[in-house]
C-alpha cells in the first residue's frame, strides 16, 4: 500500500479514497469569528425563507413587547387615580384593564416562542443539509487537511449552537431591543428629570460589558476549535481500538486525550467564567439604579415635583431598562458562540468544490473506450515538492497495465490523477483522444470501476451495497453480479441472504467476503475502465483464488490498471511498469522485465524468496 506520508493523506473513509490507511486527525484548520455582522446576515439569509413564520413571530413580539410597556404606566395610574384617591371603581377598571394587558403579553410570548421554535428548526435543518451536500463536492484536498472530528463538528456541535441560538436569542434580542427603546420612550413622556437618573448608570454598563464580551467571544471561538480537536482525537482512537490494544498504547492514548481535554477545559472554564460573570454584574448594576430612582424620586415626591404613581411606574420602568440590557449581554455571549460556530460552517460552504459549471450542459458522456494516455505528467500533492516525474504511458483499450514498485513510490497517485481526484500541475492525460479536464468529473466516474484493498461497506444489506455500484439496478441485476463476483453462494449462506444488513464498514463479515461484494458492485457498475487497488493483498491464498477468478471475469474487455502487492498476481498484464521515486524506472511485460534482470527482477526474486523461505 502506498506511503501516504510522502503522498499526502486522504483521511476520509470513502469508496472511493484510493490507498487510505484509516482516519487520522491531520492538521486542524483554524477558525474564529471574524466578521460577525456579515455571518448575522448570512443566516438571516436562511431564515428569511420562511417569511410567514417570521412575520407571525415578530408581530407576536411587537404586541407583548408594547403589552409589556404599558403595564407600568397603569400600575402608576392606579397608585394615582384609584388608591390615593380611594376610587373603588377606578380602581376595579384599571386592574381589568392591567390584567387584560399582562395577558396579552403572556399569550403573545407564547405564540413568537412556539413559532420561532419551528422556523429555527427549519433554518438549521436546511443549513445542515446545504453543508452535507457541500462535503459530497469538495475536492480531496479538501479532506486531506482536516480530521473527521473536526468535519463532523461542523454538522453537530457548530450547528447545535446556531439552533440554540435561535431558538433562545433571536427573539430574546429582538424583544430586549424594543423593551429598551420603548422604556426610553415612555419614560420620557412622563417625566424627563426622573428619566435621567434612570439612565445614570449607563456608562459604566456599556463600557464593562464591551468588555466582558469581548472576552467571551474570543474563548467561545477557541473553545469550539478545541472541541473539534477532541472530537478528531475520540474518532480516531475508537476506530484503532484493535492497534491500540494490540500495541498496549492504552495509557499513551489516554495522556495524549487528557493533553487536549485539558486544553478544551482551560478555554471552556474561561469561556463559561466570562458568561457567567454578565449575569450578577448586570443584577448588582440594576439593583444600584432601582435604589438610585427610589431614593430620588422620594426626594422629588416629597418636594411634590412628581407623583407617588410615577416613582411606582419608574421602578418598574428601571427594571424594563436595565432587564433587556442584561438579557443583550447574555444573548450576546450565546450570539457569539453561535456566530463562531455558523462562521466556521460557512467557510466549509465557501470553499471551491469539484462541480464545474462551465460543463454543466454536458449531462451523458458517450461510453469510453478506455484509451488512456499520460504525456510528461508532473504532480505533488503540495506546491514545489512533486511527488511524480514526466509520467508517460499509454493504454490501448481493453489491455491490464499493472503498476508495482516500493511504498510511496507513485503508484496511488497516478489513479488518483486518472480519476480526477487531483489535478495534474504540467503534462497531459488523454482518454480516448479527450484532455481529461474537458470531461466532466461525475460523468468520468460513472464509466470507472474501483476495487479498494480496504473494502468499504456502508451499514445497509448486502443487496443495497452491491447496487451503490449502479443505483437504478434491479434485484436479478445485483444477483447476477454477485454470481460473477464469487459472492452468491456465501451471501445465500447468511440467514437472511442479500436482505443481511452489515455493520459499519462490514464488519461482520470476514475482509475477503468484503472483498467480493466490492467486486461484485464494480461488476454492476459495468464500467470502461477498471482500477485494483491491491486487491487481493490482504486475503489468505484460497480466498485469492475466488478473488482472482471474479475480478478476471471483470477485467474481460476492459482497460485496467492494477496496483499490485503480490507481483505473481499481474504475470500475464499486458504492461507492467515499475514506478521508483515517482518516475517509470522500468517497463514491459512480465517476462522482459525479468529478463532485463534490473529493479523489477529484483523486487519478484525478494518476493518470491520470501514466500518460499515461509
Amino acid at each position: 500500500m502506498e506511503s501516504k506520508k510522502n503522498e499526502g493523506a486522504m483521511d476520509r473513509p470513502s469508496p472511493f479514497a484510493f490507498g487510505q490507511q484509516g482516519p487520522g486527525r491531520g492538521p486542524l484548520v483554524k477558525m474564529r469569528a471574524k466578521d460577525t455582522k456579515a455571518t448575522l446576515l448570512r443566516i438571516f439569509y436562511y431564515l428569511k425563507q420562511q417569511p410567514i413564520g417570521l412575520i407571525i413571530v415578530l408581530s407576536s413580539t411587537l404586541i407583548a413587547t408594547v403589552s409589556a410597556l404599558l403595564a407600568p404606566y397603569f400600575l402608576g395610574e392606579v397608585v394615582d387615580q384609584a388608591i390615593l384617591t380611594h376610587d373603588g371603581m377606578k380602581l376595579w377598571s384599571l386592574m381589568i384593564l392591567l390584567m387584560f394587558v399582562y395577558g396579552s403579553s403572556v399569550l403573545f410570548t407564547w405564540v413568537q416562542q412556539v413559532v420561532m421554535v419551528s422556523v429555527s428548526q427549519k433554518t438549521v435543518q436546511k443549513m445542515r443539509h446545504d453543508l452535507f451536500v457541500k462535503f459530497q463536492w469538495l475536492p480531496m484536498r479538501f479532506f486531506d487537511t482536516r480530521s473527521h472530528g473536526e468535519l463532523m463538528s461542523h454538522t453537530t456541535n457548530d450547528l447545535t449552537n446556531v439552533s440554540t441560538t435561535l431558538n433562545q436569542s433571536v427573539i430574546q434580542l429582538i424583544s430586549s431591543v424594543l423593551m429598551l427603546v420603548g422604556s426610553v420612550i415612555m419614560m420620557l413622556l412622563q417625566s424627563i428629570p426622573m428619566t435621567l437618573i434612570t439612565m445614570i448608570t449607563i456608562p459604566v454598563v456599556t463600557f464593562l460589558t464591551k468588555k466582558i464580551t469581548n472576552k467571551t467571544r474570543q474563548y467561545f471561538s477557541m473553545t469550539q476549535k478545541n472541541l473539534g480537536e477532541v472530537n478528531g482525537f475520540v474518532e480516531e482512537m475508537i476506530s484503532g481500538q484493535r492497534v491500540i490494544k494490540a500495541y498496549h498504547r492504552e495509557h499513551q492514548a489516554r495522556k495524549d486525550f487528557q493533553t487536549i481535554n485539558d486544553r478544551l477545559r482551560r478555554v471552556g472554564t474561561r469561556a463559561q467564567i466570562f458568561s457567567g460573570s454578565m449575569g450578577p454584574f448586570m443584577n448588582a448594576m440594576g439593583n444600584m439604579n432601582f435604589a438610585i430612582i427610589a431614593f430620588a424620586g422620594g426626594w422629588l415626591a416629597y418636594d411634590h415635583w412628581i407623583t407617588i404613581g410615577l416613582i411606582v411606574s419608574f421602578l418598574n420602568y428601571s427594571r424594563q431598562f436595565s432587564q433587556p440590557i442584561n438579557q443583550l449581554a447574555n444573548q450576546y455571549n450565546m450570539v457569539q458562540a453561535a456566530v463562531a460556530g455558523a462562521e466556521r460552517v460557512f467557510a466549509v460552504l465557501d470553499e471551491q468544490d469539484e462541480q464545474e459549471p462551465w460543463l454543466e450542459a454536458v449531462t451523458d458522456l458517450p461510453k469510453l473506450a478506455g484509451d488512456v494516455v499520460f504525456q510528461d505528467v508532473t504532480f505533488g500533492y503540495r506546491e514545489g515538492q512533486p511527488i511524480l516525474h514526466e509520467i508517460s504511458f499509454s493504454a490501448k483499450v481493453g489491455e491490464t497495465i499493472a503498476l508495482v514498485g516500493p511504498t510511496g513510490a507513485g503508484k496511488t497517485t497516478i489513479i488518483n490523477l486518472l480519476t480526477r481526484f487531483y489535478a495534474i500541475d504540467q503534462g497531459k492525460i488523454m482518454l480516448d483522444g479527450v484532455p481529461i479536464e474537458q470531461i466532466p468529473k461525475e460523468a468520468l466516474r460513472q464509466q470507472l470501476g474501483i476495487v479498494l484493498q480496504d473494502a468499504y461497506l456502508f451499514a445497509d444489506t448486502i443487496r443495497e451495497n452491491i447496487r451503490f455500484g449502479r443505483l437504478d439496478a434491479t434485484d436479478d441485476e445485483v444477483e447476477e453480479a454477485a454470481r460473477l463476483a464469487n459472492a452468491d453462494l456465501f451471501i445465500r449462506k447468511l440467514p437472511l441472504g442479500y436482505a443481511t444488513t452489515l455493520s459499519l464498514e462490514g464488519g461482520n463479515l470476514s475482509h475477503g467476503q468484503r472483498q467480493l461484494i466490492t467486486i461484485a458492485r464494480a461488476i454492476l457498475a459495468n464500467p470502461s475502465i477498471l482500477i485494483l487497488d491491491e486487491a487481493t493483498s490482504s486475503v489468505d491464498t484460497r480466498t485469492e483464488v475466488h478473488l482472482q477468478e471474479a475480478m478476471q471475469r471483470l477485467m474481460q474487455g476492459r482497460t485496467s490498471f492494477v496496483i499490485a502487492h503480490r507481483l505473481s498476481t499481474i504475470r500475464h498484464a499486458d504492461q507492467i511498469l515499475v514506478i521508483d521515486g515517482g518516475r517509470i524506472v522500468e517497463r514491459g511485460s512480465h517476462e522482459q522485465l525479468m529478463a532485463k534482470q534490473g529493479f523489477y527482477y529484483d523486487l519478484y526474486e525478494s518476493q518470491f524468496n520470501k514466500e518460499v523461505s515461509a
